[in-house]
């Protein structure tokens, strides 16, 4: 009876810890990627399929297109240049309790840029 109660209590508390693990929390909230490691201090929120990015004195906004919980795509809606008109496609490599780390390709390059982006907020 121990060892039913014992598999029991484990069960509860792996169940417990892999829910606040999922991926699918980012899709929503707003983030922050801390200034550093070629970023400048950038606040991202995030409603349905939009992304508004604040950093330095801009703000810009972006679809943000979900293929699953850990691989998304961004499109500048509204292009400056013609590298901003290259959709940004992030694949999320690692998940922590309150932020996760990506890659990310902008358009078909090869160049993969790596970061961290933390939810400050739901």
């Amino acid at each position: 009876m121990k060892k039913i109660a014992f598999l029991f209590f484990l069960i509860v508390i792996i169940s417990c810890n892999t829910e606040s693990l999922k991926a699918d929390r980012f899709k929503t909230g707003t983030f922050e990627i801390p200034a550093g490691k070629g970023y400048e201090k950038t606040v991202i929120i995030r409603k349905d399929s939009i992304q508004i990015e604040k950093y330095e004195n801009r703000i810009d906004t972006l679809s943000i297109s979900w293929k699953n919980n850990f691989d998304y795509t961004l499109k500048m809606l509204h292009p400056k240049t013609a590298i901003d008109e290259d959709p940004i496609h992030v694949k999320i490599t690692n998940i922590e309790k309150n932020s996760y780390e990506f890659e990310a390709v902008i358009g078909y390059s090869n160049f993969v840029q790596k970061g961290e982006i933390f939810k400050i907020a739901d």
